[in-house]
């Protein structure tokens, strides 16, 4: 069992947690939504719960809550620039299949 990012992803994640000035690392879940019927929940986070599984990845933490675990479980986190849209991308071995815009996804 293994969450991970890229160089690229883990440089914006410490950016961002730099410029807020707290933070331990980012909180990766999923939550019932969309056409597809799971979609990615992603958050900066300032403390893990007991219950929740940590991964250690480029120097940041990645908090991911039990129940989800299962869905991402293998997922690796980037962060790319297409053209003029920029965002976090996530490689989840897991998905069935996708929605047409790519906010949902079937495992």
């Amino acid at each position: 069992m293994a969450i991970t990012m890229t160089e690229s992803a883990a440089k914006h994640v410490a950016n961002f947690l730099a410029k807020r000035g707290k933070g331990i690392g980012i909180r990766l879940g999923v939550k019932t939504s969309g056409c597809s019927g799971m979609a990615y929940k992603l958050e900066f986070a300032d403390a893990a719960d007991p219950e929740d599984l940590v991964f250690d990845t480029q120097g940041l933490k990645i908090i991911v809550d039990p129940r989800s675990l299962p869905y991402i479980d293998g997922t690796e986190l980037d962060y790319t620039r297409e053209g003029l849209n920029e965002g976090f991308k996530f490689n989840n071995p897991n998905i069935k299949d996708q929605c047409g815009c790519g906010e949902s996804f079937t495992v």
